[in-house]
């Protein structure tokens, strides 16, 4: 793939903070989330030859619109040049949206034996409808050659491991950061860790 590709995943989100899954709803960033997408930001900027070849891509969905934003102005890029894209957005969670994860897995304990528990909410959108909105954004010739992605935990996990085909066990066993973002570029992918305070967040 000829494509460059900085891929971000949104900051916390309340949400996040409390252990509630979000998948299509939707909850503000924090303090500290704000504080990531800035961080992330200047690292792009200091990465980024030259702005004006670079586009803002990002899920509809407001906490990935909301870190798009703050990229942007740490980068330079007018927030309304940002392009929605809802081949971007979460995984839909289906009936647990909202819900709290410690109840989720105090009443299905061997939920915690799997990494990909979150499929398993009724009505959850399948693994492969996602894959499959992603190879299309990734084949899609009208995306431009350079660029930033903005979107979330689980759907950057399918991203990163569509881009480099990895298997569907390894898709679920990568980390889902918030203090970090990746390139792929030459059909390989690079962490670029930031310098934010490390936080713990398994909601998405």
């Amino acid at each position: 793939m000829s494509k460059s590709i900085f891929l971000v995943r949104h900051g916390q989100t309340v949400f996040n903070a409390q252990q509630r899954l979000q998948g299509h709803c939707n909850s503000d960033l924090t303090d500290l989330g704000q504080q990531q997408a800035t961080t992330i930001g200047l690292s792009l900027k200091n990465k980024l030859a030259n702005k004006r070849q670079w586009t803002i891509y990002s899920s509809p969905l407001g906490r990935a619109m909301q870190t798009a934003a703050i990229v942007a102005e740490q980068i330079g890029i007018d927030a309304s040049e940002i392009v929605p894209d809802a081949r971007l957005q979460e995984f839909c969670l289906g009936e647990w949206e909202q819900a709290y994860i410690p109840d989720i897995k105090a009443t299905q304990p061997r939920l915690c034996e799997q990494r990909d528990w979150y499929l398993m909410a009724p009505n959850a959108e399948s693994y492969y409808a996602v894959k499959d909105r992603i190879e299309d954004f990734l084949a899609d010739v009208s995306v431009p050659e350079n660029v930033i992605v903005v979107s979330h935990g689980l759907t950057g996990a399918v991203f990163r491991g569509v881009y480099v085909g990895m298997t569907y066990n390894e898709v679920f066993s990568q980390d889902l950061p918030q203090d970090a973002y990746f390139l792929l570029a030459n059909d390989k992918i690079s962490r670029i860790q930031c310098d934010v305070q490390s936080v713990a967040t398994v909601a998405v």
